[in-house]
């Protein structure tokens, strides 16, 4: 029902820890996280939202509430701030890479078609997204 496996298995719970064991710390987190989550982070915003965020904020410590390699990518330009991750892997994010974006656009292979109901439903997820102000 349009949901994000990786985002749902976080926990209001598991961020309290953090900031139980962190005093201080930021939580930054992807709207498409459950609403006790979101309710727990100083910041929610898209992908691109949390890495202008953590540039512009330059917190000491974060928790970036999203798939663990995002972190990784955001550390790697931010020395500044010490990640602290929660690490859920995207099982599907991983079969991506430029060999397979190549051969998709060159052989024009693995189209997905998506049923006129469920497109409705993606489109009002990917809206909501946008619609999250930074």
């Amino acid at each position: 029902e349009g949901s994000c496996e990786v985002h749902e298995r976080f926990t209001a719970e598991e961020l309290r820890g953090y900031r139980n064991l962190n005093p201080g710390i930021q939580i930054i987190a992807h709207p498409e996280c459950p609403p006790d989550v979101l309710q727990e982070a100083d910041f929610v915003g898209s992908t691109a939202g949390m890495i202008d965020w953590v540039k512009h904020e330059r917190p000491r410590q974060v928790v970036m509430v999203t798939e663990c390699s995002m972190s990784d990518n955001v550390a790697a330009e931010s020395p500044q701030t010490e990640f602290l991750r929660p690490c859920n892997l995207c099982p599907h994010m991983k079969r991506i890479n430029l060999e397979n974006i190549r051969d998709a656009l060159r052989d024009m292979k693995n189209e997905v078609t998506i049923a006129p109901g469920i497109a409705g439903r993606a489109r009002e997820a990917v809206e909501r997204m946008l619609a999250v102000q930074v």
